[in-house]
């Protein structure tokens, strides 16, 4: 396969499980810039920023870096392909064993060459309690990861864990940089070195992350030399600047996606996702911590309207992180939508209607304040319907908008109009968010959950391959959302993205992948934005 050949099936980098997305054009309209500007340089619009730049403090955890590789990546059908790794791993015949040869000759951006011992520093370093990775749990199953030799990394797990391959798309960092100084605060976290098809060139807090394409990539220097992320937080804000030409592309909420339908010089694309917006049922607080009102809520809930009204058809009911047309979703735990059976509930319950219709029991209102962040459409009109069906069955919801800032201190009892989902596997997403020992951790089980039969299962799907085994973990796990939700489940949503069209792949369009919640860098059609070429 040849070298170009070889870096379109590797570069796929997947979407994912980290807060990645970027950053604003603070000059728009300098040569360049937008629609405009040369057929080498985009610039796209998305709504946040990373808070690190760096794989050790989570950074392209899920492969979805224009700075980094892993060892292995995602193509397009979201198979796993090498990468920094010649081929997929050895697997022992115990499970416990996972054997990668590495790539030769390749180098990081600042000359240096890329060995089995910068793989080894990037596992151990992620692994260790002082490095401030909120996602450690996720390789809970590794025992220890050797270099054997300069192309030869050998992981051995503590117990079976199915999908620890996935986990090998990590980002890896060089020891020679990266290793030098403290790994929580050092440049490392602002100004990266890496292996992948792009150079950070300059990273404006708030503004912009600007890249360069970078000629010695190992795949072959990409034919978009400029690549330019603009964060434009307000989502009626990006439709206006896309608009204008500021923007080649940007993620839309479907409303605002639809007013480029008939647009002939743009192409709107929608990838299938597990993101779903859902909202938080604190524990600690004197309602939400009710179980009657948790499933008064969720049955009291309209998804099949939210999906039709607020995402335009762009979208799916969500019972749970799992969507229904995943092969690991539980049959027979969708939840109507039935008025009727959320006051009956309530009424059962003790909490009875009062003078002002609000439902009132041992002398507390059913009343509880609903964050949302500030700027974005869809949470706010998933909040304020919420609240609406919530009026109807007797429950009071204040919809407040505010940034994370003001948000997260407020979680524990709070309700959240959060978002989260990954498509890379069941234990990927679930465990974060609902393990009881993760609660109050970032924001890694923020309603603070706790279920022993929740725990135990989440444990069972993880400490696993065996495939009847894990099916029957997460039913279990399914099923106990049924009975106490914790959180209420309310669309998965779709990506809209509507790009300028002047470029293609050697597919002959541009694609998506199946996304996670997170989007923006790594995801949208320009996930393989090294492998665009100009139309002719």
């Amino acid at each position: 396969m040849a070298v170009r050949h070889v870096r379109r099936a590797t570069a796929a980098i997947l979407a994912g499980a980290t807060a990645l997305a970027a950053a604003a054009c603070s000059n728009p309209g300098a040569a360049g810039a937008g629609s405009g500007g040369p057929r080498d340089s985009v610039v796209v619009g998305i709504a946040a920023e990373p808070d690190t730049l760096s794989p050790l403090l989570g950074y392209g955890k899920d492969g979805n870096s224009k700075i980094f590789d892993g060892l292995l990546a995602l193509d397009a059908d979201m198979r796993l392909t090498p990468a920094l790794a010649t081929a997929l791993p050895r697997v022992s015949d115990d499970g416990l064993t996972y054997t990668y040869t590495l790539r030769k000759g390749v180098t990081f951006s600042d000359g240096k060459p890329f060995t089995a011992r910068d793989v080894v520093f990037t596992y151990r370093t992620v692994l260790d309690p002082r490095t401030n990775n909120p996602s450690r749990s996720e390789l809970d199953a590794l025992k220890d990861v050797r270099a054997v030799g300069d192309h030869t990394v050998v992981f051995t797990l503590k117990y079976p864990y199915a999908p620890f391959a996935r986990r090998t798309v990590l980002a890896i960092a060089p020891e020679h940089v990266a290793g030098t100084q403290d790994v929580n605060s050092g440049p490392f976290t602002t100004r990266p070195v890496g292996t992948g098809p792009y150079v950070l060139t300059d990273w404006s807090k708030g503004e912009k992350l600007s890249f360069r394409a970078n000629p010695h990539y190992w795949g072959g220097a990409p034919a978009v030399r400029k690549f330019t992320m603009a964060v434009v937080k307000d989502d009626d804000v990006r439709a206006t600047r896309l608009r204008a030409g500021d923007l080649d592309a940007a993620i839309l909420p479907p409303a605002l996606a639809a007013g480029f339908k008939d647009d002939p010089q743009r192409t709107t694309y929608t990838a299938t996702t597990f993101d779903y917006r859902t909202v938080t049922l604190p524990t600690h607080h004197k309602v939400t911590g009710d179980t009657a009102v948790r499933r008064a809520l969720d049955l009291a809930v309209d998804r099949q309207t939210m999906v039709d009204t607020i995402l335009e058809g762009a979208g799916r009911p969500a019972y749970g992180p799992v969507p229904t047309d995943s092969p690991w979703f539980t049959r027979g735990t969708e939840r109507r939508h039935d008025p009727a059976g959320a006051a009956k509930i309530l009424d059962e319950a003790g909490w009875k209607p009062g003078p002002d219709g609000i439902r009132v029991k041992n002398g507390v209102r059913a009343a509880f304040p609903l964050w949302y962040l500030s700027g974005d459409k869809l949470r706010q009109d998933h909040a304020l319907a919420y609240a609406s069906d919530a009026k109807k069955a007797g429950i009071e919801i204040t919809t407040q908008a505010g940034t994370w800032e003001v948000i997260e201190p407020r979680m524990k009892t709070d309700a959240v109009l959060a978002g989260g989902g990954s498509p890379g596997d069941p234990d990927f997403d679930q465990y974060l968010l609902l393990k009881s020992e993760l609660a109050g951790d970032g924001f890694n089980n923020m309603a603070q959950y706790a279920d022993p039969t929740v725990d135990r299962a989440l444990e069972d799907g993880r400490r696993t391959d065996d495939p009847a085994r894990r099916r029957a973990a997460y039913d279990t796990v399914q099923r106990a959302l049924v009975r106490n939700p914790g959180y209420t489940f309310l669309t998965h949503v779709d990506h809209v993205y509507v790009v300028a069209d002047r470029w293609t792949t050697a597919a002959g369009r541009l694609t998506t992948q199946v996304e996670p919640h997170e989007h923006g860098l790594g995801s949208g059609p320009w996930w393989n934005v090294e492998d665009w070429t100009p139309k002719q």
